[in-house]
Formats: C-alpha cells, structure tokens, sequence
C-alpha cells in the first residue's frame, strides 16, 4: 500500500507541469496520432483507374448504382467525365457490368418494342422499328474494333401497290474511328452489305458511309472507273513481292543471301475485256459440205388438137355421147399426138451449211501486261593465301548464267515486253548502330515497382522520423520534467526506512553479542567450581516445586 501511494500517476506527473507546458505536450499528442492515422490512410489508399470514359447520363447512373450494389468506390475526373474505380478492380467490374448489358449506350434497339402502349398509331409503330432497327444495326457496326461509336439513318419509303411509283429504300451511316486507326475496303464492303442485307429491297449502291470528318468511306463502281481500290493495290504488291522472292532465292545459293537484291515494277491489266468473234472459212467442194435444204421443181405441159371446125354456137355445143368404143385406136392417138405441141420446166435449188465459227472470250481480271526486273549483285569475296580478303567482280560467263536464270524465274517474254537489267557491283557496308537496350529501370513495370516502394519508404520515414525525432524526445522531456516534482515523496520513505533497518540491526548484533559472552562466562565458571553449578540447578528445581 505504501508503494502504490507513492508511484506518480499521469495527473499527478501533469502536475508537475505548467499550463503552456501541458498544452504543448497535448497538442504535440494530437498532431502525432493525425500525423499516424494520416500516413494509415495514404498506404491504404488505392489507386484509381479509368473505368469508363465519354458515358452518357442514362448509362451512367445505371453503372453507378451497380457499383453502389457491388460496394465499389469510385469517383470522376473533373472536367473528363471519366468514372474511375480502384485499378485492382477494374476488369473484374468491366466483366460484371457486361454481364448486367451495361453500358448500353445512347442507342435504344429492339427493347423499346417490349412496352408498346395500346392504342398507338401505325405511324408511331413504324417509326419506333425503324428507330429500333437503326440501333440494331448501329451496334452491330460498333462491334468493329476501328469503330469507336456508328450512327444509321434510314430512308425506307411508303409501300405502294403501284409499280412506276415503287422506291427503294437507302441508308446513311456515320462512322466514328478510333483516333490512328482506319478501315479498309473489304471492311467497309462489309458495312454497306450489313446494312443492305438487314433491310428489305435495299440494294447495296444505295448505302453511303462516311467518317467523323465527312470523309467519304463508300462508293460505286462507277465511281471507282479508271481508279485501284485498295484490293488492286495489294494485289499487285503481292505479286512483285513473290517474283523478287523467287529470284533472290534462286540466286542465293550462288553469291549469298546478302549479296542480291532484286526489285519487280509488275503492271496489272484490271480491265474487264469480253469479245466475240465470228469467223468464216473459204468454199470448200460441195461434196464434202453439209447439206442444209434441196429444192426440185419438174413441170410439163402438153396440147391436144388444134382448134378447128365452123366458128358458132355449133362449135361450142357439148360433144354427143359417143357411140363408139372408148379404147381408141392407137394409130389415132400417135397421130393426135404428132399434131400437139409438148412442153417441159425443171429447177433445182441446194443450200449447203456456211463453214462459221462464232467465240466468245472474256479475258481473266489482274492479268500480268508487263514486268520490269532489275538485280543488283555484290562482287565475290576473295581470301588469298596469305588470308588477305579482297573483294572481285563477277566474270562475263557467271553474269550471263545469273542473268538466264533471273529470265526462267521471271517468265521472261519479249513479245509482251519485259524488262531486265543485271549490275555487278560492290556493296557499300554501312556500320551497324548498335541500338542500347533500355535500361530496366526504365521499363513500366520497374517504374510501377519503384513508385510502390517509394511510396512505402516514404511512409517508413515519416513514422521513424515521428517515432525518434519527435516522440522519444517528448517522452524524455516528459520524463525529465516529471522527476524533479515528485522527488521529496519519492525519497523520503526510502531514507528512513534504511535508518529504521540499520537501528534495528544494530540492536540484534548487540544482544548477540551479550547473550554469546553470557554463554561463555557461564561455560568458563561450570568448568572452574562445579559446585556453584550443581547449587544454581538445585535452586532452580527448588523454586519450580
């Protein structure tokens, strides 16, 4: 109980300071564990990524009460309109906000039909599908990965039962692209067939696509007379490309792969010929003709007697039936036949089949009309005998042989007018630049390393320096104060209690000492008289009777 009484409590040592002194020291109290839970938060903190940029109002209150559903935190950039959530978590939110449809866009499609009112107008139900149907295919579109977002106009017409009044319907489509990145021809071919196939009657000449900047992405065929598409162009890269690749490969083996180079200029034919010709072969004999038709005509005409008798109506009177025999004689008919006159007509009409030849020829589209080579050929090097490299020409003979097989790796053709040129030369070496390898400490990841440590170091410091620069020295200020206030009640109770120790020992040393030499004054006079001995136990056993 002494010792509790007299150990110093907190107030008791507060005491002991003045008034500014306790303030200093509370707020120094204060400003150290702001400073700690300060530095507590910073590490915590996460860092924050973009998780969505560009959001439209309606898409964006939808994903931040997901996140509000999910216990993500996230906050805005000011002025980019960026929504920002911590980096740890950024694709695990994307993932989870696709699976919920989010974000949907400005662009409402096929949804909007699901709450139709009753009651609506045809007119009004034909405008919501077409609205429907443009952010159908908007999206459709904007799954491209050049196309950062895709507006569709359509233009479809009124149904009509007449013919001469019947229009076909057309679209408009405006592209925006991702800043550095272009489409080319075969996928804005596929756009415009998109568009037309999902539309009724829409033919694909009637769909225009253009870009961000007004730029016109589409066109027809008419459009394109007299000029190569991108197609064309590629093709006729591709070509050049496998000619000089077949002459550097067959010339390698002979000088070095590193001592030729080819270039091909090849010129493509992209018209689109047909012809037709009839031709006709010379008579040939009619026997060995074919016979197409014949025609014979065989015609005679022959008289009876000459007129004769009295003129009159007695002449023309019908003949009496006759009274002789029908059989005449035959002197009578070769005589009636002698005095008439005969007469004959035969024609002959033959049409054979014309010998003719009718071809129709559509010549191939990317025809090769010409080709122009030219090979360089780096001189041979040459190790004498003492190990001295020099650097010599190519003789007449193995320029000729590079040169014939340069003309059957190309399909050299005079008549269509190719072109080769062969030049031996000597190479000039340029001096490799050894490009440095950049630092690791320059690499991202090292970077995002070197920041976290940093960071932690930082965090290290601050507390170390809070822990010795300014808490132990408070506390040996503290301490140093402290001592000097309670130094009379501390000391006291110790000094006399080592008085009231020594005292007392002292007392126990003295009776020892007295009760020792008693004993031995005792032992020394039994050993003396015995008989005063033997008397005093005598006494003493007396008395007790």
């Amino acid at each position: 109980m002494a010792e509790n009484n007299l150990t110093p409590t907190l107030m008791e040592s507060l005491g002991g300071f003045n008034s500014k002194q306790s303030i200093g020291l509370m707020v120094a109290v204060a400003a150290m564990a702001a400073l700690i839970f300060g530095m507590w938060v910073w590490g915590k903190t996460p860092d924050y990524r973009v998780l969505y940029g560009n959001l439209s109002d309606r898409d964006g209150g939808a994903i931040i009460e997901a996140l509000q559903q999910m216990n993500v935190p996230y906050k805005f950039t000011e002025g980019g309109g960026a929504l920002l959530v911590p980096a740890d978590q950024v694709h695990e939110v994307r993932l989870r906000m696709a699976s919920q449809g989010l974000p949907k866009g400005s662009l409402v499609g096929f949804e909007s039909m699901e709450n139709q009112k009753f009651g609506t107008s045809q007119f009004l139900e034909q405008m919501n599908y077409q609205r429907a149907l443009e952010g159908e295919l908007a999206r459709s579109v904007q799954t491209l990965a050049s196309v950062q977002s895709a507006r569709v106009h359509l233009a479809i017409p009124k149904p009509t039962v007449f013919v001469k009044e019947k229009q076909q319907p057309g679209a408009s489509v405006v592209l925006t692209l991702y800043p550095g990145r272009t489409l080319d021809g075969s996928q804005i071919s596929g756009i415009v067939h998109l568009i037309s196939s999902s539309v009724p009657d829409m033919p694909a000449k009637n769909v225009t696509v253009v870009d961000q900047s007004g730029a016109l992405l589409s066109s027809s065929k008419t459009d394109k007379a007299g000029q190569m598409d991108a197609t064309q162009i590629s093709y006729v890269r591709q070509i050049e490309q496998d000619y000089i690749k077949r002459i550097e490969a067959i010339i390698a083996p002979l000088i070095g792969a590193n001592n030729v180079r080819a270039q091909v200029t090849a010129d493509i034919d992209f018209a689109q010929t047909e012809q037709t010709a009839e031709s006709y072969k010379p008579n040939q004999d009619p026997k060995d003709s074919t016979l197409r038709s014949q025609q014979t005509t065989d015609s005679k005409n022959g008289g009876g007697q000459n007129a004769s008798g009295v003129p009159g109506a007695l002449s023309n009177q019908p003949p009496i039936p006759a009274t002789a025999p029908i059989v005449a004689p035959a002197s009578s008919v070769a005589a009636a036949t002698a005095t008439g006159v005969t007469s004959s007509l035969k024609e002959s009409t033959v049409n054979y089949e014309v010998d003719r030849t009718i071809r129709h020829t559509k010549l191939p589209v990317g025809s090769i009309k010409r080709l122009s080579v030219a090979v360089v050929l780096n001189n041979r090097t040459v190790t004498d005998k003492k190990g001295k490299v020099s650097s010599k020409p190519l003789n007449d003979s193995e320029k000729e042989q590079i040169t014939a097989l340069v003309k059957d790796a190309m399909g050299f053709n005079v008549s269509r007018g190719d072109s080769l040129n062969v030049l031996n030369s000597a190479f000039s070496v340029e001096q490799e630049v050894i490009v440095p390898e950049e630092p690791f400490w320059k690499q991202p990841e090292m970077i995002a390393l070197a920041k976290d440590l940093l960071k932690y170091l930082l965090i290290t410091g601050i507390g170390l320096y809070l822990l010795f620069g300014v808490i132990r020295p408070a506390l040996r200020n503290f301490s140093a104060a402290s001592t000097p206030a309670v130094a009379s009640e501390t000391d006291i109770a110790p000094q006399a209690a080592a008085k009231e120790d020594d005292a007392a020992k002292d007392e126990i040393q003295q009776v020892n000492s007295i009760h020792k030499n008693n004993i031995e004054n005792a032992k020394i006079i039994a050993g003396q008289d015995p008989k005063i001995v033997a008397s005093v136990v005598q006494g003493w056993v007396n008395n007790n009777e």
